[in-house]
């Protein structure tokens, strides 16, 4: 065999060594840079998410700060109505305590049924009385809160406040009435509180 012979099939060989390791590393180097690609898709939403938390962070704040007006409006709502309420029994009783004088000195001659019925409004039990009144101020309060007993406090510091809104409007002290009144409402606001508690924690010994 000539040397020139040799040299050729080395060459040859050489050549086609070099060729298959140039393609493998052709192969390889996209799958490299198909990597590098990879980690870049990997780490933008991770980007993404932190925006995200970041968002329902501030969403959860908003939220936070609805609520707390809606409360602040409930609460407002309910000192509207303890005011108009005594407001306006303060008003009847008044007026029928001086019907009921001018009746008694004569002064005005007014049919008994008025007179029974002036009595049956402001009589404990009476549309105007200390009973359905507060009652109507303790649904009311119930209503606002939700259901929830945590808020009883916070629906009777309402109730006072409309007292003593209606005391302003009164311009001096209102009728021993409207004091008995809130004093039931904030009585039956406390025993709700008390028996739902109380309910609550049945439940959890039960469990």
């Amino acid at each position: 065999m000539s040397v020139y012979g040799v040299s050729s099939s080395q060459t040859a060989s050489y050549n086609s060594v070099s060729d298959t390791t140039v393609k493998k590393d052709a192969k390889k180097q996209p799958e490299a840079a198909s990597s590098e690609q990879d980690k870049g898709v990997v780490y933008e939403p991770s980007k993404a998410t932190e925006s995200k938390k970041d968002s329902s962070v501030k969403d959860y704040s908003s939220i936070i700060k609805q609520m707390k007006g809606e409360l602040n409006t409930k609460n407002q709502q309910l000192q509207n109505l303890v005011d108009q309420l005594l407001s306006k029994q303060a008003n009847k009783y008044t007026s029928f305590s001086q019907l009921f004088n001018d009746v008694k000195n004569g002064k005005i001659s007014v049919d008994p049924s008025v007179v029974a019925q002036a009595q049956k409004d402001i009589a404990d039990d009476g549309y105007w009385g200390v009973e359905q009144t507060s009652e109507r101020m303790f649904s009311m309060a119930k209503a606002l809160s939700g259901g929830d007993p945590a808020q009883a406090d916070k629906m009777i510091a309402a109730i006072k406040k409309g007292f003593d809104q209606a005391a302003k409007a009164w311009g001096g002290e209102l009728p021993d009435i409207c004091q008995k009144t809130v004093d039931a409402a904030t009585k039956k606001l406390e025993d709700w509180r008390k028996s739902l508690s109380a309910s609550s924690d049945e439940a959890a010994s039960e469990e």
